[in-house]
């Protein structure tokens, strides 16, 4: 019989949740790193568009890294922030929510439209568990010029490759390679590039 995954084997939860197995969601130690982080989240989300210095200083403490030339626009929604790592030159319009309870990359060069979600987190499907508010995460890793249309969904543990380009309203459940299009529900590779 498989080890129970929910059981206590000595690890805090925010051990558990990096390493990417069952946390509880509510955790209290989780709680308090997720309301620091909000904090940071709500000071740059309040800023205006010419306090660029300010802007740049809010972020560089939000997020884990954040490239040259990097321009987000608010408001954005993190879970944690610090797991998040954005390349250079990159540009997310309005609405940026990057639930980033397992780690997000995001390459050089990448377009985000607006409320595009990334999303870390998973679910249990039995409902005892969920109940408890067990959950785990997968990474999501988005690949160098990149470009992921206004309301694109990307869902837990989907990597997708270097200049592609996923069309608006998509909702991408499994990795895309480099160098297509992708569109719909669930996203599907419609066009080879180059």
């Amino acid at each position: 019989m498989p080890d129970d995954p929910y059981a206590p084997d000595g690890r805090s939860m925010r051990e558990r949740m990096l390493a990417g197995d069952p946390y509880i969601a509510d955790d209290p130690e989780l709680d308090e790193e997720a309301y620091a982080s909000r904090d940071l989240m709500d000071a740059y989300n309040a800023t205006k568009s010419r306090q660029q210095p300010l802007r740049r200083s809010l972020l560089a403490q939000l997020l884990g890294s954040v490239g040259e030339g990097t321009i987000i626009r608010s408001p954005i929604y993190v879970d944690f922030g610090k797991n998040i790592t954005i390349g250079a030159r990159c540009f997310a319009n309005y609405n940026f929510t990057a639930l980033d309870v397992a780690a997000i990359t995001i390459g050089d060069d990448v377009q985000i439209g607006p409320n595009v979600q990334l999303l870390t987190p998973t679910h249990p499907v039995e409902p005892g568990p969920r109940r408890d508010k067990w959950e785990s995460a997968e990474p999501i890793t988005i690949g160098d010029n990149v470009w992921l249309g206004g309301g694109t969904v990307v869902c837990p543990g989907v990597t997708i490759g270097d200049n592609t380009v996923v069309g608006a309203g998509s909702v991408v459940v499994k990795d895309l390679p480099a160098d297509v299009v992708a569109v719909g529900n669930p996203a599907r590779v419609i066009k080879h590039l180059a």
